[in-house]
């Protein structure tokens, strides 16, 4: 690994400029009761910990990930920063985009297995021993949160990297390029559940104390959440796929449930590796989507144990993948409120 001190050096650099970016900016509290501040128009993350209730990092942390002195919080915005400055696109690159808990760890390891279906036949993928998000890199949290400016050239093409960054939040060269972007929603009510979940299980700041549900939803009905608002987060890749298909494929985590082959193959032609029709003879199709299933991925080993940048549980990215398991914890009068409020906001796609 990296020496720690070569990386507080790097982001030493730039921490009053981020510092000062910071102290301007809109601030609420998360659903975990953790820190957000808003940027651009939408929620991002400030802290991996509050100084304000202590000094001392987690003791799983990596220190690499950590600023010195009262500012070390500040490591969890400025790679989004970071990507935004300095990440180059290829044109040949693929970008997976969400709302964390909208389908990213099953969109990884169905993009890997589609480009990869040559280099790695099933039986010997690295999914079988490697998180998907070791394997698929997020932008803002493995690559810019551990580097300021990682050197991906000699990553072999095509590259392929995660975010959950917006897409007028991307950096200009992923826009402006030909590279292709892979963007997936979720039905607003599954993704809240999934995602509270998610948060309640993985108590990022320790001393922090998570919302109620009741206020926790009135908050998701205000847009305060982090990569939020939901709406302005599916709006913004809507309009970009109606503005140029060709460059954004938009998708719906329901119908990749239903429809799961179909959508491969669509997936497939989209970022320019189409299944032969020897392939589709041969099955190939239905062994990825197999492999790759909720219920096959999330039962390998590597997804069971461990944590994600040592801090969050490998496990806690799967939780049912089920559609409709709001029913389990929403009311009837809050299932209508979201109804009535997506509506408003997403006429086009409701």
């Amino acid at each position: 690994m990296e020496d720690p001190k070569c990386f507080v050096t790097e982001v030493e650099e730039g921490k009053d400029e981020v510092r000062e970016l910071i102290q301007t900016l809109e601030r609420e509290i998360n659903w975990d009761g953790t820190s957000l501040i808003k940027y651009v128009g939408f929620w991002f993350p400030v802290r991996l910990f509050d100084t304000g209730f202590t000094d001392r990092p987690p003791q799983d942390l990596d220190s690499a990930a950590i600023l010195p002195g009262p500012d070390n919080g500040l490591s969890l915005f400025k790679p989004i920063l970071s990507a935004q400055k300095y990440f180059k696109a290829k044109d040949t690159d693929i970008i997976l985009s969400t709302l964390p808990k909208s389908g990213t760890t099953w969109l990884i390891p169905l993009t890997f297995c589609i480009v990869n279906r040559h280099t790695y036949p099933i039986a010997q993928s690295p999914l079988l021993t490697s998180s998907p998000h070791t394997i698929v890199p997020f932008l803002e949290l493995n690559l810019y949160w551990e580097q300021t400016n990682p050197d991906l050239e000699n990553i072999p093409s095509p590259r392929i990297f995660s975010t959950h960054m917006p897409f007028n939040v991307l950096p200009d060269s992923i826009r402006e390029s030909e590279c292709k972007i892979l963007y997936m929603c979720r039905n607003p009510l599954d993704h809240f559940i999934s995602y509270r979940q998610f948060l309640l299980k993985n108590k990022i700041e320790k001393d922090a104390k998570p919302l109620d549900i009741d206020e926790t939803f009135d908050m998701f009905c205000q847009g305060i959440q982090l990569y939020g608002p939901f709406w302005e987060h599916v709006l913004g890749y809507w309009n970009a796929h109606l503005k140029n298909p060709e460059k954004v494929l938009f998708l719906k985590y329901e119908d990749l449930k239903m429809e799961t082959t179909l959508y491969i193959k669509k997936i497939a032609e989209f970022i320019g590796f189409p299944f032969s029709l020897e392939e589709e003879e041969q099955g190939l199709i239905e062994e990825i989507s197999n492999f790759c299933s909720f219920e096959n991925i999330s039962n390998l080993e590597a997804n069971k144990k461990g944590k994600f940048m040592g801090i969050v549980e490998n496990s806690s990215f799967f939780r049912k993948g089920e559609i409709g398991d709001w029913k389990n914890y929403l009311t009837p009068e809050m299932a209508e409120r979201v109804k009535e409020l997506m509506e408003s906001k997403l006429e086009d796609l409701v």
